[in-house]
């Protein structure tokens, strides 16, 4: 009846993304459920059905608006009734409790419906009503009306910032190139640190998805590759996108008379935007797997892999880094030996390339769509296909969609959360696979873990994640547990003078500006050539920074009395000022807000203009971020990246409008994603210099070039000389 797979096709009037997902949702006892549906995404409006329509004129079960007000969160890989799923939920940023929870059997068929979404969001539905006007509306009410661009930029270059490669070749072996990590002290070619950074890369004939998914397994699958790999498990799931596994490694790799090796990881992953698959390792304490006899727990210092698609995607580059402490006594193995064993076991690169050429040799051409390899991964092509032999009625909530003043034609679509279908919840039996899961070897990490129930949990908050890892700290200098660094006690705020500034980048715990030209932003006729300039200086000056912490989110710093905003309000100057304020939400909320003051008026600057006295929706598809680590792990560089993302379009931002001023409060807990990225960078926090820069987008010849509102540079903060904030 069709594909299993989602499929998008083009049409006169905008883009059109329909395929085979998953309703995610909660029975009565609070057990997490799946049902297959066919979904149809045209323009703004999302219908579903119980099978392929044979029509575009068939009636749909459900149908819902989506909007700019809607919101898309990858929330990660997750296992229901012993399936794997990669889930996001649709939510409504007016309403919290307006959500849809879908999930898809990949991770790139994921991917390709959360950008549907994002673009369906920024397009709008047309003669819309504001959602900031009318907050207690549901999905199928429209946004702010506004044309919006029709995709989400994520820029077309692998990075936004100009800086020197950290890493140095030294060799090739075995088909790989070889290359240690070059120290911002060691430029003169000093000797190696004790465990340095070593990282092999190879080509492999496969898609970045499959080597992913191999990569992720834990099961006996793993044997066909990994040399070192004897067994290993999952002993926590923290969320979608990270979790703690165990490895217990052979001992017959090792030189002679080493007593074998385990590890205990913290595993993240992620998918970038062009089909970049990153997982980042390293070493943490955890109160359930202590040491065990007859192995000694190796520490991971960083390390991990990164997959990146070439050749249309039929191949891929494959990027394994690690820095490992193999825990030797120096009179029995000499660092240069460390270094060979370290060497080895990068070799399963080559080990892995070899597995997807024989798997090339045993497959037909018909065996891959679109140069990849399924391994009849397909799901089944009918409804009827799916067996369900146990059902429990679940509780029904109805839900309100009629609230208000609409129209009958708007009524006729109702809030995503009703595409649910209440009337048919019920267990789904897993589906009949055409591959052997514990092969697999998800299901066999993540089938004895519950499910989270987020029905009534709000998207913008991270509490449950920090206090996950409230019992985690890291095997190496530079990672703890932020819960447990020493307070300074609470002290009257002054609010702009918490930060120090230091232009010599001496001073720990203090910012600067950074250099403009570091960056990349869009030139004038990037419409024609898609080339990107560097930038030549910035709009706005930094005049101050906090440095906060609260056990609640602190939002309009610059409204405060006694704020340097209010201070130059008083005096009636022309002086305006845009606030950042980062905020990371938890049991303990930190703040990191930047201060930039212009004195020219904004009629000199339109796009700045029309993105302060504008709405939500066209700041959110307009703020722009570009992330820098200039020093620090290798592990964090490749975690927070060097590409430039609206932000308005991965994390919810509150604004704040005065007379002077605007503020923008981006709540980092308001994805997985970024949640898990943060939670890395704080643990390194005082080993880091930062640096970011600031914009708004420019989309039409009008709009170029853009430039930058501002920068900055955060010297080695400290969460521990953050301000507390008295209540």
């Amino acid at each position: 009846m069709g594909s299993s797979t989602a499929t998008s096709s083009s049409q006169s009037d905008g883009s059109r993304m329909e395929g085979w997902l998953y309703l995610i949702r909660f029975n009565r006892i609070g057990l997490q459920f799946s049902r297959k549906r066919y979904f149809v995404l045209d323009g703004h409006l999302l219908r579903s059905f119980k099978s392929v329509p044979s029509s575009n004129n068939q009636d749909p079960v459900r149908s819902a608006i989506v909007d700019s007000c809607v919101r898309v969160m990858d929330n990660g890989r997750e296992s229901i009734n012993r399936k794997v799923f990669f889930i996001f939920t649709l939510y409504n940023t007016s309403n919290h409790n307006d959500q849809l929870k879908l999930g898809a059997s990949r991770p790139e068929e994921a991917a390709r419906w959360i950008q549907s979404f994002h673009e369906a969001s920024l397009k709008g539905a047309p003669e819309a009503v504001g959602c900031s006007k009318r907050r207690w509306q549901s999905f199928r009410l429209s946004g702010s009306g506004r044309s919006h661009p029709t995709s989400v930029d994520w820029t077309l270059s692998s990075a936004d910032v100009i800086a020197p490669s950290p890493w140095t070749i030294f060799g090739c072996q075995n088909g790989l190139r070889l290359f240690k990590e070059a120290k911002d002290r060691d430029s003169s070619g000093k000797k190696w640190d004790d465990h340095p950074a070593i990282m092999a890369v190879g080509v492999v004939d496969g898609t970045s998805e499959a080597i992913f998914e191999t990569l992720m397994s834990l099961g006996p699958s793993r044997s066909e590759w990994d040399f070192c790999f004897y067994k290993g498990n999952v002993i926590e799931h923290l969320d979608g996108h990270t979790d703690i596994i165990h490895k217990h490694l052979y001992s017959d790799w090792l030189p002679w008379g080493m007593k074998r090796r385990d590890l205990l990881l913290r595993r993240y992953w992620r998918r970038e935007d062009d089909g970049t698959y990153v997982i980042l390792y390293h070493s943490v304490f955890h109160k359930k797997c202590p040491p065990q006899n007859g192995y000694v727990r190796a520490c991971l210092k960083s390390g991990g892999y990164v997959i990146s698609p070439v050749n249309k995607g039929k191949q891929s580059v494959v990027k394994h880094m690690l820095a490992i402490d193999w825990k030797c006594w120096r009179t029995y193995l000499k660092s240069s030996s460390a270094y060979s064993i370290t060497i080895r076991m990068l070799g399963r690169v080559a080990a892995l390339r070899e597995l997807f050429k024989a798997r090339l040799g045993n497959y037909s051409l018909s065996d891959y769509s679109s140069g990849e390899l399924t391994r009849n991964r397909r799901l089944p092509l009918k409804e009827g296909d799916i067996k369900s032999d146990t059902q429990i009625q679940a509780d029904e909530n109805d839900y309100d969609n009629s609230i208000g003043e609409v129209d009958q034609t708007e009524s006729e679509h109702a809030g995503l959360v009703s595409l649910n279908d209440p009337d048919d919840e019920f267990f789904d039996v897993p589906e009949p696979s055409d591959y052997d899961e514990s092969e697999n070897g998800w299901m066999t990490e993540c089938s004895h873990q519950r499910s989270q129930d987020i029905r009534h949990q709000k998207l913008s908050t991270a509490a449950n994640f920090v206090k996950r890892l409230h019992d985690l700290a890291v095997q190496k200098r530079g990672y703890v547990d932020l819960q447990e660094m020493v307070r300074e006690e609470s002290i009257t705020c002054s609010y702009g003078s918490t930060l120090p500034k230091d232009p010599t980048c001496t001073l720990p715990c203090s910012l600067t500006e950074a250099d403009p030209s570091t960056f990349l932003i869009r030139g004038e006729n990037y419409l024609e050539d898609h080339q990107k300039v560097k930038a030549k200086g910035t709009l706005m000056q930094m005049v101050a920074a906090d440095w906060l912490r609260s056990d609640k989110r602190e939002d309009d710093l610059g409204g405060r009395p006694g704020s340097i905003v209010q201070k130059y309000a008083a005096q009636g100057g022309p002086e305006f000022f845009f606030i950042i304020n980062i905020q990371v939400p938890g049991s303990t909320t930190y703040s990191l807000a930047l201060y930039y003051m212009m004195n020219t008026p904004l009629e000199d600057a339109p796009l700045l203009e029309s993105f302060i006295k504008g709405d939500d929706a066209f700041r959110n598809s307009r703020f722009k971020l570009i992330p820098y680590i200039s020093k620090g792990s290798w592990i964090v560089k490749q975690s927070v990246g060097k590409k430039a993302c609206l932000v308005g379009q991965a994390l919810e931002i509150h604004y704040f409008h005065g007379k002077n001023y605007l503020e923008l409060g981006i709540d980092i807990g308001s994805s997985t994603v970024a949640r898990g990225v943060v939670s890395l960078v704080l643990g390194y926090l005082n080993h880091l210099v930062i640096e970011m820069a600031f914009l708004v987008q420019g989309n039409s010849r009008e709009e170029l070039p853009e430039f930058l509102l501002g920068t900055c540079r955060l010297n080695h903060l400290d969460a521990s000389k953050s301000v507390c904030l008295k209540q």
